[in-house]
């Protein structure tokens, strides 16, 4: 049996581009993208992000991806586009180096978790619900009634074992103490010139700058790199009429607050 040649790109740099809420249709693009770039084998892997954060276990199935990536010898710039915030920011320090706008928005470094209590409106359109369950926190967050005491004291500690993940992710990755990390780490957002002297960004420049970077931890020659698209979304109608792609991102976070209601997200809301 003859096996196909891999096509090995020792010359070139890859470049993903992970844009919008971060949800499992991110996830498996960007998880296919990475494993192009580990089969030709490249270098260096410009990603760029632009991204408000999302789903905790997509963001942290893309962290482990690039670190794994890393690990084989693949150098990764991570270049901060106009917002890389809570998830985004978690993906982000999976990579070696980090380059922000100086006006970017970053940080959000946090974790929310919400439900909506609807008892009342629905008390007044009189309806009820009939719920019966294994156990007394089968329904928690259930939109008819109001949290007990018992439920949000449940609730925190799962917020808070989250967030601890978190923090440690982003000590790790930048190189700080978890004292550091949370003496920042309260959801507040940063301009990339803040995050820069809190040492959550190495240096500040475009996207070309983040190329040029990747290129000199690889041994690239500079002038020469044109990097290469993996992951791109398959373009959709909504892609070609003008302002859609703004349209795509606020369908996105309707995504976010309709289906992952109840869910502990690492995202940051304006």
């Amino acid at each position: 049996m003859i096996w196909p040649l891999r096509r090995k790109s020792k010359k070139r740099m890859a470049r993903i581009i992970i844009e919008g809420p971060i949800t499992g249709s991110t996830r498996k693009l960007v998880l296919k993208a990475i494993r192009q770039v580990e089969e030709r084998e490249f270098p260096a892997l410009l990603l760029r992000i632009d991204s408000p954060g999302g789903t905790v276990g997509d963001s942290q199935e893309i962290h482990a991806a690039l670190l794994r990536i890393r690990e084989k010898g693949c150098h990764v710039v991570a270049s901060f586009g106009n917002v890389s915030a809570s998830g985004g920011v978690y993906v982000g320090v999976a990579a070696d180096k980090i380059v922000a706008n100086s006006g970017t928005i970053t940080g959000s470094i946090g974790v929310i978790l919400r439900g909506n209590n609807l008892s009342k409106l629905l008390e007044r359109v009189g309806i009820r619900f009939e719920t019966v369950k294994s156990g007394p926190y089968k329904d928690i967050l259930s939109p008819d009634r109001a949290l007990t005491t018992e439920e949000r004291e449940l609730l925190q500690s799962l917020i808070d074992s989250s967030y601890s993940q978190f923090v440690n992710a982003v000590a790790e990755g930048r190189s700080l103490s978890r004292e550091e990390v949370c003496s920042f780490a309260d959801g507040r957002v940063f301009t990339g010139e803040q995050a820069k002297e809190l040492g959550l960004v190495d240096e500040l420049g475009d996207e070309e700058h983040a190329i040029k970077l990747a290129a000199k931890l690889a041994d690239l020659d500079e002038k020469n790199i044109r990097p290469i698209t993996f992951g791109r979304p398959k373009k959709k109608l909504m892609g070609l009429i003008p302002g859609g792609s703004i349209l795509s991102n606020l369908l996105g976070l309707l995504e976010l607050d309709l289906l992952k209601n109840g869910q502990v997200l690492w995202l940051f809301r304006p």
